[in-house]
């Protein structure tokens, strides 16, 4: 039978009443909340990012597949927010993957409040020995950056295709019913760090949100 669980979603602050989420048909495996191998995300005029080989490499399980249905701007800053935000959301579905709760690459990309929900996030993953296997989406992103170092993005997740699977069983977890809390409204504060790249520091939540609604 499916039950729903309070627990904390991936690099969130959140309030009590943003914490219900969804399960698996176990009962006790938690639908995942987070929420790349996306290009390098390009620098902030005047400073140099890291290179290539400084970034995390991201090798993710064959069976996840994303969709950012969002277009570049144009707007060189921008572009680096959405791109490394990216990156984020990656590398820590790939912490989970690996079964790392202090993995390097979404430290990479966090920092603070968002870094340590990650951290809570991953480690209940590997509490119940599970990953994450079929494929999110991601759309209506709205993007603005204040004075070329501080940035606010607000985005849309889509979790119906997206489950949970056991690395002890190799089986995936039945989805609960679709519902409007198949969708996530997600709002962080970014900033640039002296490397050139776009560091999360806090992330809200608010499942089921109308704002998302398809």
């Amino acid at each position: 039978m499916n039950r729903r669980l309070s627990r904390a979603a991936a690099a969130l602050t959140v309030s009590a009443a943003l914490l219900m989420t969804s399960c698996g048909n176990d009962g006790n495996t938690p639908k995942y909340t987070a929420k790349p191998n996306s290009p390098t995300s390009p620098s902030a005029p005047g400073k140099s990012a890291r290179t290539a080989s400084d970034r995390p490499r991201l090798e993710l399980p064959s069976d996840l597949t994303y969709e950012f249905e969002w277009s570049r701007t144009g707007d060189k800053a921008k572009d680096a927010v959405l791109a490394d935000t990216e990156q984020y959301l990656k590398a820590t579905d790939m912490a989970i993957a690996e079964q790392d709760p202090l993995h390097r690459a979404y430290r990479f990309y966090s920092e603070g409040d968002a870094a340590a929900g990650s951290q809570k996030f991953v480690q209940e993953y590997v509490d119940y020995k599970d990953r994450i296997t079929g494929s999110k989406r991601y759309f209506r992103a709205r993007v603005d950056v204040t004075g070329g170092r501080r940035a606010s993005l607000m985005y849309c997740e889509d979790q119906r295709k997206a489950h949970n699977k056991s690395l002890e069983t190799g089986k995936t977890a039945k989805a609960a019913p679709p519902s409007q809390d198949d969708f996530v409204l997600y709002s962080s504060r970014l900033h640039l760090n002296q490397q050139g790249v776009w560091v999360t520091a806090k992330t809200t939540a608010d499942r089921g949100n109308t704002a998302c609604r398809p």
